[in-house]
C-alpha cells in the first residue's frame, strides 16, 4: 500500500530545511519528471500546448515549456499573469530560449493544465470557468500537474474541473485525488520524486492507497484439514431473498467450508448452500443485513448480540438497534445514502448524501473516532475502509460493479474471510480488493455484469 497526505507544503518545506533542496530544485524534478512521461509515452505527438496559472503549477509548465522546447512545438497560454517568484524566473528562463507565447488555447496534439495545481481553495470563476470547459472540448491528449484544476484540497469540484488522461503528482500522492468526484478527472494517477525518494520526502500518515499486491487470498495449504477447518458462515436471509442467498454463493466460492442460508422461509437453494432456521452451532461468522427488508426486533437483536464476527449491511444501517453493537467488533459496509442514515442515528450528522460525497473522508473519521472498533467500508468509485484512526482506499473500481447484487457479493466475501478466521479489517480489505480484482478480468461490455458473472470472475482470481 501507499501513503496518502492531505497536505504536502509541510513535506517539501522539509526538503528545504533538513535536505538542503531549493525549490528550483524541486520544480527542475517535478518538469523534468513531466517531460520524461511524455517523451517516453507520446514522442508520436508534434503540438504541445502547456495552460499556466500564476503560481507555482504554472512555474512547473513554464519550465517544462522550456524542456520541451524545439523537440516539440511547445506554445504556452497564461490564464492568469505569473505572480510567483518562481513562475517569474522560470518565465525568464523560457522568454531567454524565445519558447512561444499564445493569447489563444487551440486544440493541440497534447494539452498540459498547469493552472491551478493543489492550492484551490476557493470557487473558479467565469474565465477559468469557460477556459476549463473549451480545454475539455478538445481531443488532445491531456495531462495535469499535481492534481486536475478545479478540484480543491478537499477533492471537492465546485464548478468544473480539468479532464486529464493522466495525473502526474509531486512528491506523495494527494488525498483530494481520490474523492469519489475526482475519479471522472484525474485519468492514470502517476506519483514522481522531487530530488529525493518517495522513502525520504513521505513522512507517517493515517492514510493509505491500497495495491493489489495487499490482497491476501484464503490460500488453502493444509493436508490435513475437513470443511470445518475453514469456518461456517450463517448469512441471515431476508424478505429479498435473492440478495442473501448471492451473498451465499459468493462466500462459499471464496473460501469457506461451510454456508448456511438462515430462514423461516422456503428457500431456493443452491445444493451446497444448507438451510437452516436458527444460528448454526458451529457458527464461525454471520453476514446480515441485505435483503433484511420487515423483520422481528427482538429476533435481530438476539442474533446481533451474539459474540461472533459479523458483517452488517442494507437495512439495518436505517434501524436505531445498530446503534447497541457499535461498540463490539463488527464490519459495516454502507452505501452513501445508509452511512447518511447511520450518522444521523449515531447523532454525529445530519446531512443528505451530497454533502457526504464532497467530504467523504471527513464523515468517515467522525464516525470511526467515535467507534473505534468498528471496521466501516464506505462504497463509491473509491471505496474507503477505516477502522480507528487509519483509512485505507481502493480505488480499482469501476462502473461494471454498478449493478443490483454486487453489494451482496461483497457482503459474502467479507463474511467468508470472517468466518475463516481473518480480522475484521483484514477480512474487509481483502474482500472489497478481491471484488475489485474480480470485475477486472470480466471481459463483456460494462453494463451487463450480473451477480453471478462476479461470482464466477471471484473463482478465477
Amino acid at each position: 500500500m501507499q501513503k496518502l497526505f492531505d497536505e504536502v507544503n509541510s513535506l517539501d518545506k522539509r526538503c528545504y530545511e533538513e535536505f538542503l533542496l531549493s525549490e528550483d530544485i524541486l520544480m527542475e524534478h517535478a518538469s523534468n519528471s513531466m517531460a520524461s512521461y511524455i517523451n517516453q509515452n507520446l514522442s508520436h505527438k508534434k503540438s504541445i500546448l502547456i495552460v499556466c496559472g500564476s503560481g507555482n503549477n504554472g512555474a512547473d509548465g513554464i519550465a517544462l515549456a522550456r524542456l520541451l522546447h524545439k523537440k516539440y512545438n511547445v506554445k504556452l497560454y497564461f490564464a492568469s499573469e505569473p505572480k510567483s517568484t518562481m513562475s517569474k524566473l522560470q518565465l525568464q528562463r523560457a522568454n531567454a530560449l524565445e519558447v512561444e507565447i499564445i493569447n489563444e488555447v487551440f486544440e493541440a496534439d497534447i494539452i498540459v493544465d498547469c493552472i491551478f495545481g493543489t492550492g484551490l481553495n476557493k470557487p473558479l470563476d467565469g474565465r477559468s470557468t469557460t477556459l476549463l470547459t473549451t480545454l475539455n472540448s478538445y481531443n488532445s491528449y491531456k495531462i495535469a500537474c499535481d492534481i486536475p484544476s478545479g478540484i480543491n484540497i478537499l477533492g471537492q469540484v465546485l464548478t468544473i474541473a480539468f479532464e486529464a488522461d493522466v495525473t502526474i503528482t509531486m512528491g506523495a500522492l494527494k488525498t483530494s485525488l481520490f474523492s469519489d468526484i475526482a475519479k471522472d478527472y484525474t485519468g492514470k494517477i502517476i506519483v514522481v520524486d522531487l530530488g529525493v525518494q518517495r522513502e525520504v520526502y513521505e513522512i507517517d500518515s493515517n492514510k493509505f492507497l491500497l495495491d493489489e499486491s495487499d490482497l491476501k487470498l484464503p490460500l488453502r495449504d493444509k493436508k490435513n484439514s475437513h470443511k470445518g477447518t475453514y469456518g461456517h458462515l450463517n448469512v441471515i436471509v431476508g424478505c429479498k431473498k435473492g440478495a442473501g442467498i448471492i451473498a451465499s454463493s459468493a462466500a462459499f466460492v471464496f473460501g469457506t467450508g461451510l454456508v448456511s442460508a438462515v430462514s423461516h422461509e422456503n428457500l431456493d437453494l443452491p445444493q451446497h448452500i444448507m438451510h437452516s432456521h436458527f444460528i448454526s452451532e458451529n457458527c464461525t461468522a454471520i453476514a446480515i443485513g441485505m435483503g433484511l427488508g420487515k423483520y422481528e426486533i427482538d429476533e435481530i437483536r438476539k442474533i446481533l448480540n451474539t459474540k461472533i464476527p459479523k458483517i452488517i449491511d442494507a437495512d439495518l444501517f436505517y434501524d436505531k438497534l445498530i446503534v447497541e453493537i457499535l461498540d463490539e467488533d463488527v464490519v459495516l459496509t454502507p452505501h452513501p445514502k445508509e452511512f447518511c442514515s447511520l450518522l444521523k442515528l449515531c447523532q454525529l450528522a445530519d446531512i443528505n448524501v451530497e454533502e457526504l460525497q464532497n467530504n467523504r473522508f471527513l464523515y468517515v473519521e467522525k464516525f470511526c473516532k467515535k467507534y473505534p472498533k468498528v471496521v466501516l467500508l464506505l462504497k463509491g468509485a473509491n471505496v474507503i475502509i477505516s477502522q480507528n484512526e487509519k483509512i485505507y482506499v481502493n480505488s480499482f473500481g469501476n462502473a461494471t460493479l454498478s449493478k443490483g447484487g454486487s453489494g451482496d457479493v461483497l457482503s459474502g466475501l467479507i463474511g467468508a474471510l470472517l468466518a475463516q478466521g481473518y480480522n475484521p479489517l483484514d477480512a474487509t480489505i481483502s474482500g472489497s480488493l478481491a471484488h475489485t480484482k474480480a470485475i477486472k478480468n470480466y471481459d463483456k461490455n460494462n453494463y451487463s455484469l450480473t451477480p453471478l458473472d462476479l461470482i464466477e470472475e471471484v473463482k478465477k482470481i
